[in-house]
């Protein structure tokens, strides 16, 4: 096997293979149990062998495993599609399937293209997103994305877009975030001036930059990117891939604004971790410039093999069912406060230099020099380093550079989120051979 995103060197000096799960825990082929720390890649909602969507998928394998969607519906893609509808923004009216998160941006990318071909303005061809944003690994997802470690090597297969700076007091000359957030948007401002009649669209991940560091937005910005776009007539396209599912507090980030997107892409939490589906919703408007004669050559040509497949729809519908039942977007944003009180103490080490939170994606970043941000040489990769040492105590995740990612599944218990949150400070701490005092 060669694993995705794996340097395989990495992978062949410290091998792990899991063998099952139940719970909030994994455990690999030696009997070695792990807290799931990442949501195995963020899409674990419920924990493992969740009963309710167990049976959800035995019972619709006693119907069928899978039937073709082009050109013929099935009943748990029809169902799915209304609960989506009812649960996602008031003007997002038409639902799209596909297989991840990637495919699920190729297709919007794609949609809000042939959108304004449909329309007769063939002009407006170009995107726009933002710098260090990530929208998956295909083609056209990475010439939307901008993170250079992940696409420089692609650069020669993609298509230009407008990367315009995403507002992190981090990244900006002053250190402030309003002026980061004021600055942003005047670019995005006088780009669109001069260059709406070009642009298409607009593609931004909801609220946090996920891959790209969990990095948030200052409050307001999504809703003034939302502004801008209608200003100028250009499709706001929001990736919830990462967000959506709860993750953030709400069932979608963009509830966190009020913000009404023109297409909104969503895949990881939408089974529960259980199986492949994702889905592209637009609007009325968007679906209506498809609709015609053949011969008028409107159709959308997109499609993928296991596009709705009734095993993952009959999953997801599960899942969405116990959402309801348990309360379970509340309860996570209950579980985030209390996760906010124990970073705290985390913050506190000298080589955390800061920690980004919104709702229960966390990102914790290690540093040289706390006072002055001043970040490890490259080749010591510290995040990786404690990561390993939190396997070794009982907890799995993935940094992004020397970021620490922490993303458990929302149904972790509180107990359980202590006991991860201890091993992540005891593995920074022995990693970066941190001396605690204690009083």
């Amino acid at each position: 096997m060669w694993l995705p995103f794996t340097q395989m060197k990495d992978y062949e000096e410290a091998p792990l293979i899991i063998e099952s799960g139940e719970g909030i825990r994994l455990r690999d082929i030696h009997g070695n149990e792990y807290f799931d720390g990442y949501s195995s890649l963020w899409l674990n909602v419920h924990g493992h062998r969740r009963p309710e969507i167990d049976e959800a998928v035995k019972e619709q394998l006693g119907r069928i495993a899978h039937s073709t969607l082009l050109g013929a519906a099935n009943v748990p893609s029809i169902q799915l599609a209304e609960k989506l509808i009812q649960i996602s923004p008031e003007n997002l009216t038409r639902v799209f399937y596909s297989d991840s998160g990637a495919e699920s941006v190729e297709i919007a990318i794609k949609m809000a293209y042939q959108y304004w071909q449909n329309k007769g303005r063939t002009e407006k061809t170009k995107f726009v997103t933002l710098t260090n944003g990530y929208h998956g690994d295909t083609v056209g997802a990475i010439s939307v994305g901008s993170i250079d470690i992940y696409h420089r090597v692609y650069s020669a297969l993609m298509f230009h877009s407008f990367a315009l700076p995403f507002p992190s007091a981090k990244w900006h000359p002053s250190g402030n975030e309003q002026m980061a957030k004021e600055d942003s948007l005047s670019e995005i401002h006088d780009l669109f001036e001069k260059n709406h009649e070009q642009i298409s669209g607009l593609i931004v991940e909801s609220m946090v930059q996920g891959a790209g560091g969990m990095h948030i937005m200052p409050v307001g910005y999504l809703k003034e990117l939302e502004q801008l776009c209608r200003k100028f007539n250009v499709l706001f396209i929001v990736d919830e891939v990462a967000t959506g599912f709860g993750r953030t507090g709400k069932m979608f980030a963009v509830e966190h604004e009020g913000v009404l997107p023109d297409i909104m892409t969503m895949a990881k939490g939408i089974t529960g971790g259980y199986l492949p589906i994702a889905a592209t919703l637009t609007t009325e408007e968007v679906y209506q410039a498809f609709y015609g004669e053949y011969t008028e050559m409107k159709t959308f040509f997109h499609g993928h093999s296991y596009t709705g497949n009734q095993l993952g729809c009959a999953a997801a519908l599960a899942n969405l069912d116990i959402f309801e039942k348990e309360g379970l977007v509340e309860q996570a944003a209950k579980k985030a406060e209390y996760v906010e009180r124990l970073m705290a103490e985390i913050n506190e080490l000298p080589h955390v230099g800061e920690i980004r939170q919104l709702g229960l994606m966390c990102g914790i970043e290690l540093v040289k020099d706390k006072k002055t941000k001043e970040p490890f040489p490259f080749e010591e990769r510290m995040a990786y380093r404690a990561t390993l040492r939190m396997r070794e105590l009982g907890m799995l995740t993935r940094p992004l550079g020397d970021t620490i990612v922490f993303m458990p599944p929302l149904a972790s218990s509180y107990e359980e989120l202590t006991k991860m949150l201890q091993i992540i400070k005891q593995a920074i701490v022995e990693t970066l051979n941190v001396k605690v005092h204690t009083k």
